[in-house]
C-alpha cells in the first residue's frame, strides 16, 4: 500500500509546529481555517441573497421558471467549490486532499424511482418496460412546480459544458444543484468549457438536481419513495430529488444521449474505450463492477473515456470529461493510475476514512460496496485528448458472472457478437444498486439496460452495422470476470492479473496464433493458451471439484440465455442459433 499523502515528511517539521499540530491533519486545518470563513466570500446557507438588490445575474433561470432565488454560483473553480462544500458541511477532506462526501440512505442509483414522461414527442419511441416506467405530464408538473416553490430564496451552483468530446457531436449541458459538492462533480465529470465558450454557452440539455426535496407518494402521484429521477424527452429536461448520490446525474445525462445521440447516427454505448500508441481503438462493455473503468485505465495504452461513448461515422468518442471509478479494495498495486488521480479535486463518496488521520479505507464497505470516485480525465496521465479514437479494432464484453461458469475468456464470431451483445448477461455486483447485497444474475440489454429508453434491438442494429461495416477484422472477446471454481459463494473471483494478462493478449494479437477450441454448451471459442494465465483456469470445468455440477451449472445458465433471449422476437434466425445449446 502506498502511504499517505499526510505520513510523508513529517519528520521534516520544525519541533513547534509538531508540538501544535501533531494531533492535527492538514485537512483539519484547512477545514478549520473554511470554518471561520477565512478569506471564503461565502454567505451563510439561508442567508437572504442581495441577488436582485445588487443586479447580479441569475443566468437565465426565470426562463425555467426558477425565480426570487438566493446566491447564483455560476462555474465555480474546483478550490470554490471546495470551500462552499466544506462551509456547508456536505463533505470533509481526505489527507490525500479529495473530498469525501456521505450521500446517506442512497449510495447508489436508484432504479425504482427513475421514470420517463409520457409525452407526444416521445411516446411511440419510447421501448416502455420495467426499466422505463411511464408518469404522466400532469403529475411531472406538479413536481416541477415543487421544486420552483422549493429553491426560492435558496443558493444555486450551475455548471454549463458539454457532453461529448467530437465537436461534431457536442451537446450544451447545464446541471443546476443545491449543493455545491454535486456541482464539482459535474464540472469534473462532464467537458469543462474554455472562458469564450461559455460566454456563448447554449443549454441542449437541462438537469435539475435537489436533493433537499423528498417527494411524498402520498401526494406526488406516479412516484414510490420520497427519491424521484424523472426524464422529459420533449422538454429535454430531467428532475432529481430525494436523493444525494451524484451519479443520478450522470446517468441522466447518458439516458437523454441514448435517446437523441441515435437520431445523428451515432450508436451510444455504456463502455470504456482505451487506445494504444498506433490509435489502435479497444471497446470495454459492461456494467458498473464489472472492470471497465480499471481495465481501460492500463499505463500502457492511452485513456479515451471510462463508462459512456459514441461510435459515429468518424469513430469513437467519449461523452464525458472525467471518470467515475470504484473505490472499494482499491489497491495502488492493482490500480495506480486510479489511486494517484485521487486527490485534490476529485470527489469520493461514501468512503470510510480513518478518523485521526482522514486516510481512506478502500477495503471499508459498511456504509456501501459502491463507494466512488470523481475526477477529470486528465488526472490520468496518459489520458487521449482530445477523447476521440478510430473506430475500435477489439471489442471486449465484460460479464461477471456469478454462477462460476463462463470461460474467463472466450471469441465471439460477430453473429455470436450480435447474441451476447443483445443478451448482456452479467451479475448486479452488490451496493451499486439499492437493496442488492451480493451478486445477482441478470441480462441486461446491450450491456446498460437502465439506461436505454428505445428497443434494445435499435442498439443492437446499430452495433452490428458498425462491425460489418467498419470492422470487418475486428476481434470480439467475451471475458468473464466474475467467478471461477464454483458459483458466488463457494468459488473465488478471477484475479484480475489473469484478467489483465487476457486482456492485453486480446489487444496485443497475442491470441491471433492460438488454438481455439468451442465450449461445448455455450459454443464460443475458448483459447488452449494465453501468455501469462495457467492452462487449467482457461478451461471452468476443470476449476470445479464436480465436472458433473458444473456441467448443470452451465445448462442452467444456457437456459436462463435461451428463456431471456426469447423476448426479441424480431432478432434474425442466425443470430438466434449463435447462442447457447440446451440439449
Amino acid at each position: 500500500m502506498k502511504p499517505s499523502i499526510e505520513s510523508q515528511g513529517t519528520d521534516n517539521k520544525p519541533d513547534l509546529y509538531r508540538n501544535i499540530y501533531q494531533d492535527v491533519s492538514i485537512a483539519q486545518l484547512i477545514e478549520n481555517t473554511l470554518a471561520h470563513k477565512d478569506g471564503v466570500e461565502l454567505p451563510h446557507p439561508n442567508m437572504k441573497s442581495k441577488i436582485r438588490l445588487d443586479g447580479s445575474p441569475s443566468y437565465g433561470l426565470e426562463a425555467l421558471g426558477l425565480k426570487n432565488l438566493g446566491q447564483v454560483y455560476r462555474n465555480l473553480t474546483v478550490p470554490k467549490l471546495i470551500e462552499h462544500a466544506i462551509a456547508r458541511a456536505e463533505g470533509i477532506l481526505a489527507d490525500n486532499g479529495a473530498l469525501c462526501v456521505k450521500t446517506g440512505k442512497y449510495t447508489g442509483r436508484s432504479p425504482n424511482d427513475k421514470f420517463i414522461v409520457d409525452e407526444a414527442t416521445s411516446h411511440d419511441e419510447v421501448h416502455w418496460s420495467k426499466t422505463n416506467v411511464a408518469i404522466s405530464e400532469d403529475n411531472f408538473d406538479l413536481l416541477y412546480r415543487r421544486i420552483q416553490s422549493y429553491v426560492q430564496g435558496r443558493d444555486l451552483y450551475l455548471f454549463d459544458g458539454f457532453v461529448g468530446a467530437d465537436p461534431d457531436y457536442r451537446v450544451g449541458v447545464r446541471i443546476i444543484t443545491e449543493r455545491p459538492s454535486q456541482s464539482l462533480f459535474a464540472h469534473q465529470l462532464f467537458i469543462r468549457p474554455t472562458p469564450e465558450e461559455l460566454d456563448d454557452h447554449q443549454a441542449d440539455f437541462t438537469v435539475i438536481a435537489v436533493p433537499g426535496l423528498q417527494g411524498d407518494p402520498d401526494i406526488d402521484d406516479g412516484i414510490n419513495s420520497e427519491a424521484f429521477i424523472v426524464i422529459h424527452f420533449g422538454k429535454k429536461l430531467v428532475i432529481i430529488g430525494g436523493s444525494k448520490y451524484a451519479g443520478e446525474i450522470k446517468k441522466s445525462v447518458f439516458s437523454l444521449m441514448n435517446y437523441f445521440m441515435t437520431k445523428r447516427d451515432v450508436l451510444p454505448m455504456h463502455c470504456s474505450a482505451n487506445m494504444d500508441e498506433q490509435g489502435n481503438t479497444a471497446l470495454f462493455f459492461g456494467l458498473s463492477g464489472t472492470g471497465k473503468t480499471t481495465l481501460s485505465a492500463d499505463p500502457t495504452r492511452r485513456l479515451i473515456g471510462d463508462d459512456e461513448h459514441g461510435w459515429s461515422p468518424k469513430g469513437i468518442f467519449n461523452f464525458e470529461g472525467g471518470c467515475y471509478a470504484k473505490t472499494i479494495r482499491l489497491s495502488y498495486e492493482n490500480e495506480p493510475q486510479i489511486w494517484e488521480a485521487i486527490r485534490f479535486g476529485s470527489m469520493m463518496e461514501n468512503v470510510v476514512l480513518t478518523r485521526d488521520s482522514r486516510h481512506p479505507d478502500y477495503d471499508d464497505g459498511s456504509l456501501t460496496e459502491n463507494t466512488r470516485v470523481g475526477y477529470p480525465i486528465h488526472y490520468i496521465p496518459n489520458a487521449a485528448i482530445p477523447s476521440v479514437g478510430s473506430h475500435p479494432n477489439t471489442v471486449i464484453f465484460l460479464s461477471a458472472d456469478a454462477f462460476g461458469v463462463l470461460p474467463p475468456i472466450a471469441k465471439l464470431t460477430n453473429r455470436q457478437a450480435m447474441y451476447y451483445f443483445m443478451s448482456g448477461y452479467t451479475s448486479k455486483l452488490a451496493g451499486t444498486e439499492r437493496g442488492i447485497v451480493e451478486p445477482q444474475a441478470t441480462f441486461s440489454a446491450c450491456f446498460g439496460k437502465p439506461f436505454l429508453p428505445l428497443s434494445a434491438t435499435v442498439y443492437a442494429e446499430m452495433l452490428g452495422e458498425r462491425l460489418r461495416k467498419y470492422n470487418d477484422h475486428a476481434s470480439v472477446y467475451l471475458i468473464n470476470t466474475g467467478w471461477s471454481g464454483g458459483p458466488y459463494g463457494v468459488g473465488q473471483r478471477i484475479s484480475i492479473k489473469h484478467t489483465r494478462a487476457m486482456v492485453t493478449a486480446a489487444l496485443n494479437g497475442d491470441l491471433n496464433a492460438v488454438s481455439f477450441h468451442p465450449h461445448p454448451i455455450f459454443k464460443i471459442l475458448v483459447p488452449e493458451t494465453v501468455p501469462g494465465v495457467p492452462s487449467e483456469v482457461l478451461n471452468p470445468r476443470q476449476t470445479w471439484s464436480d465436472p458433473d455440477a458444473y456441467d448443470r451449472q452451465a445448462r442452467e445458465l444456457a437456459r436462463l440465455f435461451v428463456e431471456n433471449f426469447k423476448r426479441f422476437t424480431s432478432a434474425r434466425p442466425e443470430i438466434v442459433e449463435a447462442g447457447p445449446s440446451i440439449d
